[in-house]
């Protein structure tokens, strides 16, 4: 899979040459609920309305689940955008998303007490 940074997004000298608000068409509200921890995954079905490249990139990196903060950071767009283009892809069937687990784990204060003071000392 070629790497977003060497398709024609992106020149080395220029920095991008597509304004982020014209990858999702001037839209800047997902039509699903998605965070930046939700994970996406591709469900091998083609879509069948026309995409953009950016749609085609963000979808060669769902193989596997992944997060919407992880695919806007390969795709070097904010993340109101990859939502955007996200959910573009859950409505035609392509990708679905889920939000993600959390369990009721109880907090262990060793850990807690540990990151505390490690913060401090960094002050």
């Amino acid at each position: 899979m070629p790497a977003p940074q060497d398709g024609p997004l992106l020149d080395d000298a220029a920095g991008r040459l597509i304004r982020p608000y014209t990858v999702s068409n001037g839209r800047t509200r997902p039509t699903t609920v998605l965070d930046l921890l939700s994970l996406v995954m591709a469900t091998g079905s083609e879509p069948q309305a026309h995409l953009g490249p950016e749609h085609t990139v963000a979808l060669e990196l769902c193989g596997g689940p992944t997060s919407v903060a992880e695919i806007a950071a390969h795709l070097r767009l904010p993340a109101v955008i990859t939502k955007v283009l996200l959910s573009d892809l859950v409505d035609c069937g392509a990708v679905t998303a889920h939000a993600p687990a959390f369990h009721d784990m109880p907090t262990d204060r060793s850990l807690l007490e540990a990151v505390l003071d490690g913060l401090r000392r960094q002050l």
